[in-house]
């Protein structure tokens, strides 16, 4: 590598790599599907976004995307580059984190995912109070109803209610939950209470597909054995408010978690169906092993295992009897 004498003008080191910048833009755009959205993102303007690519796209002599007024993707060069390009934002952002872990700096960044109806209901609010109480962390919440891919959306911890975790990332628990069976009073009294989980095929019962969840099986279980539901002739939606809204107007029996359907059951505008079935369905921060290391996510993990456990009706954090 060529060093610069003392007293000659300065020269950018490695000239011609590509800046940690240029790399993050450009795996913030191949995520966003474009440059309007990525400016959105990182509060930016478009033109400048578009400016940093060019950079980019000249420094490695390569087109990275196919772009015309309706459509911009990945050419196949571009593919090849962004998992590079990945690998060292991500390498960059784990040798930031050990310095600010070494002076015991808690400050950064932390991108969070969960669910709409969870994360509307306790999440945000417990972050509100988290970003209170360490205000040079800054916190950027997405809610989906969909899988997330942790490494390719660049999310720090994804808060995830049930228990079918990819075992790829690593999972703590925040606080312990149930999925449990309820209807309206009017429905029950229209149709009668089921009198086993065999007879659940005979009613009306609410589907939600959430992420990848099974669509039509209920596994249910007493604490002693578990039993596979398989239901059909049912209303469905991909929203749990949605599915929530419907039970409560009287349209059929639906399978929900209990800090969501706690205060209605508490009013009688829901009534327990079959108390002795549920669900498990726990609380629990998914992260990635590079994520592990950093002190802020830790943090910030410890901190809503914290609030939850106050908070979430009939929740406990992990361990607690």
């Amino acid at each position: 590598m060529k060093t610069t004498p003392v007293g000659k003008k300065h020269r950018q080191p490695l000239e011609g790599w590509p800046s940690v910048e240029d790399l993050f833009v450009f795996v913030t755009v191949a995520r966003n599907g474009g440059f309007a959205r990525a400016a959105l993102e990182l509060g930016l303007s478009p033109s400048y976004i578009s400016k940093r690519i060019a950079i980019l796209e000249k420094c490695l002599n390569a087109r990275l995307f196919f772009r015309n007024n309706r459509v911009m993707r990945l050419t196949p060069e571009g593919e090849n580059a962004l998992c590079g390009a990945m690998q060292v934002v991500s390498e960059m952002d784990g040798f930031v984190s050990r310095l600010d872990n070494q002076r015991g700096v808690l400050a950064g960044n932390i991108t969070i995912n969960c669910s709409f109806g969870f994360g509307h209901k306790y999440v945000a609010e417990a972050l509100s109070s988290f970003m209170i109480a360490y205000p040079d962390i800054t916190v950027k919440l997405t809610l989906t109803d969909r899988e997330v891919d942790l490494v390719e959306e660049g999310v720090d911890i994804e808060i995830r209610v049930g228990d079918d975790i990819n075992e790829l990332y690593i999972a703590r628990q925040l606080a312990t939950n149930r999925r449990i069976l309820c209807a309206s009073p009017e429905y029950l009294e229209r149709h009668g209470k089921p009198e086993s989980v065999s007879t659940l095929v005979q009613h009306d019962c609410l589907m939600i597909q959430e992420k990848n969840s099974a669509f039509g099986n209920w596994i249910l279980t007493d604490g002693k054995q578990q039993t596979h539901c398989r239901l059909n002739g049912f209303h469905s939606s991909n929203s749990g408010s949605v599915v929530l809204i419907w039970a409560l107007k009287g349209h059929g029996i639906t399978l929900r978690s209990e800090w969501d359907v706690a205060q209605y059951i508490e009013r009688g505008e829901l009534v327990r169906v079959l108390p002795q079935w549920y669900q498990e369905a726990n609380i629990w921060a998914v992260y990635t092993r590079r994520s592990s290391s950093s002190d802020r996510i830790k943090i910030c993990i410890d901190f809503l295992t914290e609030h939850l456990a106050q908070c979430l009706p009939g929740g406990k954090a992990p361990g607690v009897l």
